[in-house]
């Protein structure tokens, strides 16, 4: 049986529907079961268990032999870096006693140790505890979310204008959520040994402009991008909802993402969902 944290969300959902393609046994961790019902139908198990009370979340790693472990993002109308670093220990403490075999933790490109730099010091909190602990643990440091983009649809549509933090030529390491699912779910089926850190990304690099080259391409209108000033980035996380913690520390992640370049890693696993291709699957759902 495979324990999969974040069932209902993009690549916790890619792994259980790989897993369950496979012909394995998956069980969905989830705080509110009305909200996974869909998984049932598919041959899955559900359970509910809170990140946050490490007993339920052991016991709900206890009915599996391994286990996917993705720390939940937090609402970015709080402290992020606050609430993510206490669901990482809180992980980190039910895996004492959960007699797993494996696991498989959902990672960042670029993690590295600091202070309110967003997901890149919490998940490398995450990693480092993964270190000192005893399960086998394999760690995949996924390249920037393709999925990043799906939150200015509607503004590119109104708008024609793509927004970006990055230089619009800077190429980047991207990955679709569904190919860091599928090669979760190889990790998490492969042997014991398969375990310590393997970058994850998409078939080549793209940059803010080759994004808005495929909304043009996906909508079949003109799309052209807007690059917003470093001393702006701030006050625009702000400007989507986020509180001034989270706005401070996604400003911070951003500028240690520029100023310390990104993992390019030549041995990086590679998905095969190009950009162009997940462009244009995203206009087909919506």
């Amino acid at each position: 049986m495979y324990v999969i944290m974040g069932g209902t969300g993009h690549v916790g959902s890619a792994t259980a529907a790989a897993l369950l393609a496979r012909g394995e046994q998956v069980t969905i961790i989830t705080h509110d079961a009305s909200r996974a019902g869909a998984w049932l139908k598919e041959g899955a198990e559900i359970v509910e268990a809170n990140v946050n009370e490490v007993a339920s979340l052991r016991a709900a790693f206890r009915r599996g032999s391994r286990a996917l472990l993705l720390n939940p993002p937090a609402d970015t109308s709080v402290d992020t870096d606050a609430v993510e670093r206490r669901t990482v220990a809180s992980i980190l403490s039910a895996l004492d006693g959960s007699e797993l075999e494996k696991v498989v933790a959902v990672s960042t490109g670029g993690a590295q140790p600091g202070d309110r730099i967003g997901d890149l010091n919490v998940l490398w909190e995450l990693e480092e505890g993964l270190r000192r602990q005893p399960i086998p643990a394999a760690i995949n440091r996924g390249a920037y979310y393709m999925s990043n983009w799906d939150g200015q649809l509607h503004s590119i549509r109104k708008t024609g204008r793509l927004q970006t933090m990055y230089p619009a030529d800077l190429p980047i390491p991207m990955v679709a959520p569904l190919d860091l699912g599928e090669i979760a779910a190889q990790r998490l089926v492969s042997t014991v040994d398969d375990a310590g850190i393997r970058y994850v990304e998409g078939p080549r690099r793209y940059s803010s402009a080759d994004v808005a080259k495929a909304f043009t391409q996906a909508l079949g209108v003109p799309v052209g991008v807007e690059v917003t000033p470093r001393g702006k980035w701030k006050e625009a996380f702000q400007g989507l909802g986020f509180s001034e913690a989270a706005a401070d520390s996604y400003a911070r992640m951003t500028a240690a993402c520029l100023e310390g370049g990104f993992d390019t890693p030549e041995d990086a696993l590679r998905g095969a969902t190009t950009l162009e291709t997940y462009t244009s699957d995203l206009l087909a759902r919506s």
